[in-house]
């Protein structure tokens, strides 16, 4: 935001609409932190403190796209200006997603609290949760430096993620099909799994849109992938089939 406009009002509005967008953008790396954070200690109150703050990240949403729409139709934005207002409104909409999904975690880890949770042997779903919260700290750096070498950098490194969640849709599977005792809890485990690779998905759209702000072309839809955990057909139903 280097360039200078006749009206020094044009450029707060900008300010005001990029100071919102980070507002949003650091209340849900929070959230997203909190909710993993939470999944270990098993902190109820904690946990219903992510539950009831999403309502903060929505706000702040809606504000964003007020301020966004407002500026377009009152100052008629072209070129780099009008996608840096584009970008910003579909970043907050991402964000304000990444929210839900700390809030979706959140009520899953609640209940698994109610359920006496342990650990299943061989999963680390923390594990994915933090290389997640890594990701999003890069791309809200990449961002704010409009670095797009970091965002190509977020973005490929979605594969990681993606790899890691059919690891733990094996081994949870491979857990509940031992004990059956275990599918509720493995039930919401997989549940959270997929959401925490849904956000790692979100963080790579960032990535895509910041990078679209700095050259104002888009990357390729060729990115890596390797989440093949709608694929695979367990090893028992295999067996049975044959």
């Amino acid at each position: 935001m280097e360039n200078k406009h006749i009206l020094s009002s044009f450029d707060d509005d900008l300010k005001k609409l990029n100071d919102n967008l980070l507002k949003l953008g650091n209340g849900a790396l929070t959230n997203f932190d909190s909710c993993i954070d939470n999944f270990g200690t098993q902190d109820i109150g904690e946990i219903d403190k992510v539950i009831n703050g999403d309502i903060i990240l929505d706000e702040l949403d809606d504000k964003v796209q007020k301020l966004g729409f407002e500026i377009i139709a009152l100052r008629a934005p072209q070129a780099a200006d009008l996608r840096r207002i584009i970008v910003a409104l579909k970043i907050a909409t991402i964000f304000e997603r990444i929210g839900d999904y700390s809030r979706n975690i959140s009520n899953r880890t609640k209940l698994l609290v109610e359920l006496n949770y342990s650990d299943l042997p061989g999963v680390n779903i923390g594990k994915m949760g933090q290389k997640t919260i890594t990701m999003i700290e890069d791309v809200i750096d990449s961002y704010v430096n409009e670095d797009d070498k970091l965002a190509v950098k977020v973005r490929n490194s979605d594969v990681k993620i993606d790899k890691m969640h059919t690891q733990y849709y094996l081994e949870i599977v491979a857990s509940m099909q031992r004990n059956k005792k275990l599918a509720p809890t493995g039930a919401h485990l997989l549940f959270i799994a997929k959401n925490i690779e849904r956000v790692a998905d979100y963080v790579t759209d960032i990535a895509e849109q910041v990078y679209f702000l700095v050259n104002g072309t888009v990357l390729s839809d060729h990115r890596p992938k390797a989440d093949e955990s709608s694929l695979i057909i367990p090893e028992k139903e295999l067996k049975n089939e044959n």
